[in-house]
This record gives C-alpha cells, sequence and structure tokens, in this order.
C-alpha cells in the first residue's frame, strides 16, 4: 500500500465513532468524481482530506497555494463537507442547502452530525457538478 495511502488510512482510523460516516460521505465523493485524486491536507491545527487539489490565491496573499476542490473533515460536534465551486456568482452548497437534507450550509461548507442526515443523492450530485464546473473552467472559486 503506497505511503499515500497508508496515511489517509490512518486518518480515517483516528476519527474513533466517527469513522464509518467519514468512510460513508468519502464513498460518495469518490464515486461522484473519481478522477479527483485524495490528499491529507493540513488546515488549522488539524488534518482533512482534500479532493482534487488545486492553485489558489487568496485576495490577501502574494503567493498561490495548493487548496482542495472538496475536503471532509472531523470537527468536535460535526463532520463538515468543503465543495469550493462557485458557478454563475453562486456558491453550489448555500445555493443547493435546501436539497442536501438535514445539514447546515455556509457559503462552501455542508456541515452535518451524520452521515445519515444528508441526502446522498443531492450530495453526489453537488460534488459531481462542482467537478465538472472546475473542468470545464466555470468553477469562479479557483479564478485567479
Amino acid at each position: 500500500m503506497p505511503a499515500v495511502d497508508e496515511a489517509i488510512e490512518a486518518w480515517f482510523a483516528g476519527a474513533g465513532a466517527r469513522e464509518a460516516d467519514l468512510r460513508r460521505v468519502d464513498a460518495i465523493v469518490r464515486a461522484a468524481a473519481p478522477d479527483l485524486p485524495r490528499e491529507l491536507v493540513p488546515a488549522g491545527a488539524g488534518t482533512m482530506l482534500g479532493y482534487g487539489l488545486l492553485p489558489y490565491r487568496t485576495r490577501s496573499s502574494a503567493a498561490t497555494a495548493r487548496w482542495p476542490l472538496v475536503a471532509l473533515a472531523a470537527q468536535k460536534r460535526h463532520l463538515s463537507l468543503y465543495v469550493c465551486a462557485v458557478v454563475d456568482g453562486q456558491y453550489l452548497p448555500e445555493a443547493r442547502a435546501e436539497r442536501l437534507g438535514k445539514v447546515s450550509c455556509g457559503r462552501s461548507c455542508v456541515r452535518f452530525t451524520s452521515a445519515d442526515r444528508v441526502d446522498a443523492d443531492a450530495l453526489s450530485e453537488l460534488v459531481r457538478d462542482a467537478a465538472a464546473s472546475t473542468a470545464q473552467g466555470r468553477n469562479e472559486f479557483f479564478e485567479s
């Protein structure tokens, strides 16, 4: 098993009781966007599982970094799936919040306490559309 896969497996195992939910969401993301490679990404004091790292620069930074199109994280009280996609001026997660189930949404973040609270079909469509719009050069989130 390559080192990246081992590190990802350790990340899942380190989630304790949330491991099954993280794996379930991971399976949805991977099925919806199989071409997005997975990689662990530092985030604050922790690590999240990123899919499809792309060049990204904030307005306040002179340097370009790499940031995931999609990222999965276990927070203290919930799970977060970040989908960094802006199409036609709208953040896709925020625009589709009502269809995603019993979740809380921010601009790019879908928060939920368990995978059972998420509409898997709507989440799959969100990830698939984010990947497709990015591949077509229509994702305004990653414009420089």
